[in-house]
């Protein structure tokens, strides 16, 4: 350090934080702006169909499962009339946990605290998504990475009182952390994502194989890196062996959890024959095709960023999202919801929109955005998720 360094103070944390914030800044008030029209499109369709938006975002499907962890604990099921059982324990405990908190130190019901937390847990995965995009591609790219994941089809999702924000949020930060060199952090969030979804392992095997290749490569590792890795399975591992424990089948006991949900892990062979039956009748073939080039898209993507040599943390990681969302046996309708957490792949789009004038892919982003929000106020007023 030279003598005028050290008559220069160094920024304080408030400093960079705020410095930080402002640069973030047009990412986030782009997305708040995509998520309040998805969210008043949802409330107008909802009035006009004689339903309450605010029931859709905080109290059907899996939000109603994580209240119900919230307000009374694991240990409720319900048993279907095939026979088939499905148990409060397939939901991990992060997200009940949080809006317990907030609950507690709130006039907020259960529900209510759900829908702060996703709120500002997109907000936060908002951050990291530009965070992560601005450090490898700029600032512009990181605008539009932000955009394109709050426009996506089932983006409504982000403001709905599920998982999927607050796991996106503790996944992008921990790969950041990564990507920076800070592998303590890095562990922490990802045992935080792993108390969240069972995706989390992808954020755990992002670790793991980057500090792999670097100790191959360097013949050594710090101290913190190795306490980054060994920290970032303790959440994820910690709730299997608990729910194992509590269900008396050891290191099995989760997955007969899920396999009581009719999910598992067949490599695709079930969401193949379902797309397959989809081309025995004339509508039907129309969303056969439609999912065909859904999964296609996906792949494509993929494989601009590997071709594009994109990080390897964020390959492993996306690469996990999407094998798990694409090969698991049930559920198909949620697939799209479940690849929400893979924002890697966005990155090409978004570093290709950044390319273009401001006023162009504002344009783009501006349609798609209106197509969303309404997509989203029909999709949950119909099917919706689950």
């Amino acid at each position: 350090m030279n003598d005028l360094e050290q008559r220069l103070p160094l920024p304080s944390y408030g400093a960079r934080v705020g410095a930080a914030l402002r640069r973030a800044a047009p990412a986030l008030l782009t997305y708040a702006g995509v998520r309040a029209l998805g969210v008043t499109v949802l409330a107008v369709w909802s009035a006009a169909a004689g339903k309450s938006a605010h029931t859709l975002l905080t109290a059907r499907w899996d939000s109603l499962w994580y209240t119900r962890v919230a307000e009374f604990g694991y240990g409720w099921e319900v048993r279907l009339p095939d026979g088939s059982v499905h148990s409060n324990l397939a939901f991990f405990p992060l997200l009940p946990w949080l809006e317990r908190l907030v609950s507690a130190i709130s006039p907020l019901s259960y529900a209510d605290a759900g829908l702060v937390v996703s709120w500002l847990a997109s907000l936060c995965a908002a951050a990291g998504i530009f965070a992560i995009t601005d450090h490898l591609y700029g600032r512009r790219a990181g605008i539009c990475a932000v955009a394109l994941w709050a426009v996506l089809p089932v983006g409504i999702v982000q403001s709905m009182a599920y998982s999927e924000s607050l796991f996106t949020a503790l996944a992008a930060w921990s790969l950041y952390a990564v990507l920076t060199g800070r592998w303590v952090w890095a562990g922490v969030l990802a045992s935080g994502a792993g108390l969240t979804r069972p995706v989390g392992a992808a954020v755990v095997a992002a670790i793991w194989v980057t500090a792999a290749v670097h100790l191959r490569r360097e013949r050594t590792a710090d101290r913190r890196m190795i306490l980054g890795v060994v920290l970032a399975p303790l959440g994820a591992a910690g709730y299997v062996l608990w729910v194992g424990r509590r269900t008396g089948d050891g290191l099995l006991g989760y997955l007969d959890v899920q396999a009581g949900w009719g999910n598992g892990f067949d490599f695709g062979y079930a969401f193949a024959r379902f797309v397959g039956e989809k081309f025995t009748a004339f509508p039907a073939a129309l969303a056969g095709i439609g999912l065909i080039v859904g999964v296609a898209l996906v792949i494509w993507l993929y494989v601009v960023g590997v071709r594009g040599r994109q990080p390897l943390p964020l390959l492993v990681y996306s690469g996990i999202v999407m094998a798990l969302a694409l090969c698991a046996a049930g559920y198909f309708g949620s697939k799209p919801r479940l690849l929400l957490p893979a924002f890697p792949l966005l990155l090409p789009l978004a570093v290709a929109l950044a390319r273009l004038r401001t006023s162009r892919s504002a344009l783009v982003l501006g349609g798609v955005a209106a197509v969303s929000a309404v997509y989203g106020a029909f999709w949950l007023n119909g099917s919706g998720p689950p």
